[in-house]
């Protein structure tokens, strides 16, 4: 069993595009899943996004991870280059326990929009506190947004 820290984010169509993330994930193995945050695009062009973070305890292997990610933006349409994103799913970290977890290289330093939601399910001190007021939610109101 291994531990993959996964941050989901989305601003085009953004209910419909996280909804079939999570319930793809849950096909995957188990999931814990933080509060969804809207936060401002980082380079302040595109609409706000919505970013949630996953726990993803799975037997699948890390090679077949990576590949089921970059399907999952494929199968929701994600185009790139552009600033409207059906869907952007990144491997954050991983491993067999909390402990021995270890971080994506290509992903450090991580962004504010990936510490804020993946801080609220992992307690680990490499991630640090962010003082914000971006509006969070559930994914219980999650389509009355």
């Amino acid at each position: 069993m291994t531990i993959y820290a996964i941050a989901i984010a989305t601003n085009l169509e953004k209910a419909k595009h996280l909804q079939l993330c999570l319930d793809t994930f849950k096909t995957w193995g188990s999931c814990q899943v933080s509060s969804i945050y809207e936060i401002p695009c980082r380079d302040r062009v595109g609409a706000d996004y919505w970013n949630a973070a996953c726990l993803l305890e799975s037997t699948m292997p890390f090679d077949d991870v990576i590949s089921a990610l970059k399907h999952l933006e494929s199968d929701a349409g994600r185009k790139r280059p552009s600033h409207s994103i059906s869907l952007d799913v990144d491997l954050i970290a991983w491993g067999d326990t909390f402990q021995n977890m270890q971080f994506n290289p290509k992903k450090l330093p991580l962004a504010d929009d990936v510490v804020i939601p993946l801080a609220e399910i992992w307690q680990d001190e490499r991630l640090k506190r962010i003082t914000h007021d971006f509006k969070r939610f559930n994914l219980s109101q999650m389509n009355s947004n």
